[in-house]
């Protein structure tokens, strides 16, 4: 047994977030009858995955964000974000290999057209942005780990010779006669999946120079960032392949991925980098059948260790995850909305963990720590943030998805056994058991009606019972 039946009568410390009333702490003690049927056991059970790393993205917009307040109050950021004993307690960074779209604008490492020995790649953009922000994170926690993918290749790379995939007269130059490059009116549009029609063509060129080129480039990132302190331990091969965007973007086909990454990416990241793991993704399409394609290639088993998800992929995670036991699986952008900041974005990503984790991944990403103002991009989208920064008064509000997020990193740490999670297809009402390191047992429960909702979760022989107010978040932990 886990625990001494008598253990079972100490109390659970219990956290609860409204939006009027955000992180407020009571005591609830288990009984011996449930108030209704309970919609989680806990006896015992063999954990679904045991949860590795909380991470955030390091992007542009979000060092120029930090850099608007005053020194003291970002120490005071950085505290909550990245110390072992701040409110989010994050052990891992994502960034991008490229401008993405919250970069202050397009850049690679290498525009130089032909330059297949890389003689003119550096990382100078990147010392001015990025690795600074990467850098102020280490000093609150010196063990953080990392990991890249690229939003587009070298402009010179693609067969439009430009960083978005699709023109857009308002935030990019591409000319509109390019577009057709995409789908050449072949594809079938099929409205119940994401995207509704395929690529019929890979942004990237298919010639074996360019595809070693970029390989090599993917293994002189990693050492240029070795050399500045910074360990990179993972790589996908590109973020979205299936966002066709007027920022910075690649579209591929299934037969352009497994052939990079086979044939390419692979060789080249075993024998330079051993120590850094390839994952596909990210996977951002609910297209069962094309992942599927991609994952049936034998030479695929033996290039990649585990499959990531974000937006529609996740919809497919819980069919891929059951054909293919044998892949680690992770989370890698939590859905970041548009610009609201509000209520709304906060139950909607504690519905997302509670997804996630319940359905094995190992580590969990969130998108924006911080962004100013109404998070708009320089290519016109606004983003949710976990922190904003008023630019006019200089000030910061802790958002309500900074709450839904600190329910989950300040009790799940690195080494917790993720127990058991409901399948509410209503997303109304999420509920998870936990166990963390220590052995203490973690509910997180949610609950997005509008009336007071009766919760019962069976801990072995004994229940939690409480009443959960209207739109609330909730922790509760045992003593």
């Amino acid at each position: 047994m886990l625990l001494a039946s008598s253990s079972f009568a100490q109390e659970f410390v219990w956290t609860s977030t409204t939006e009027q009333s955000p992180w407020k702490q009571s005591k609830v003690i288990l009984s011996k009858v449930p108030f209704i049927a309970p919609v989680l056991t806990f006896a015992g059970n063999e954990p679904i995955v045991t949860f590795k790393a909380w991470g955030t993205c390091f992007n542009e917009l979000g060092w120029d964000a930090i850099q608007l307040v005053p020194k003291e109050q970002q120490d005071a950021i950085f505290e909550k974000l990245f110390s072992a004993n701040g409110d989010l307690r994050f052990t891992m960074g994502r960034f991008s290999m490229n401008a993405n779209d919250y970069a202050r604008d397009w850049y690679s490492s290498d525009e130089v057209a032909g330059d297949f020995e890389l003689k003119y790649f550096n990382i100078e953009r990147d010392k001015t942005t990025l690795i600074p922000y990467i850098k102020t994170s280490q000093k609150y926690n010196p063990d953080l780990k990392f990991w890249i993918s690229p939003w587009s290749p070298p402009s010179w790379m693609k067969i439009n010779n430009y960083y978005s995939v699709v023109s857009n007269k308002e935030y990019n130059n591409l000319d509109p006669r390019l577009d057709y490059l995409l789908f050449e009116g072949t594809n079938q549009v099929n409205e119940d999946l994401f995207p509704k029609r395929l690529a019929v063509n890979d942004y990237f060129i298919q010639d074996p120079r360019y595809l070693k080129t970029y390989a090599n480039y993917f293994s002189k990132f990693i050492d240029a960032y070795k050399n500045e302190g910074i360990q990179i331990n993972m790589v996908m091969f590109q973020n979205e392949a299936w966002s066709y965007t007027p920022y910075p973007g690649c579209a591929w086909t299934p037969e352009g991925i497994v052939l990079f990454n086979t044939e390419y990416l692979a060789p080249v990241i075993n024998q330079e980098h051993p120590d850094v793991d390839i994952y596909l993704g990210t996977i951002n399409t609910n297209r069962f059948d094309v992942i599927d394609e991609v994952l049936s290639d034998p030479l695929m088993s033996q290039s990649i260790k585990g499959l990531s998800f974000q937006w529609e992929g996740g919809q497919i995670l819980p069919e891929l995850r059951e054909k293919y036991p044998n892949y680690k699986y992770v989370q890698t952008e939590s859905e970041c909305g548009w610009g609201a900041f509000d209520w709304s974005a906060a139950e909607h990503t504690f519905q997302l963990i509670n997804h996630y984790l319940g359905n094995g991944c190992e580590e969990y990403t969130f998108r924006n720590a911080i962004l100013a103002d109404n998070g708009v991009s320089g290519w016109g989208w606004k983003q949710n943030a976990l922190i904003q920064v008023d630019s006019k008064n200089n000030t910061v509000t802790y958002t309500p998805e900074h709450y839904t997020v600190k329910h989950y990193t300040h009790f799940i740490s690195p080494g917790s056994k993720i127990i058991a999670s409901t399948n509410d297809q209503s997303k109304k009402n999420p509920v998870m058991i936990a166990k963390n390191p220590e052995g203490k047992l973690i509910v997180l429960a949610g609950n997005f009606s509008d009336t007071i909702q009766d919760l019962s979760v069976k801990l072995d022989k004994n229940y939690l019972n409480v009443q959960l107010a209207a739109h609330s978040l909730n922790t509760f932990e045992m003593k």
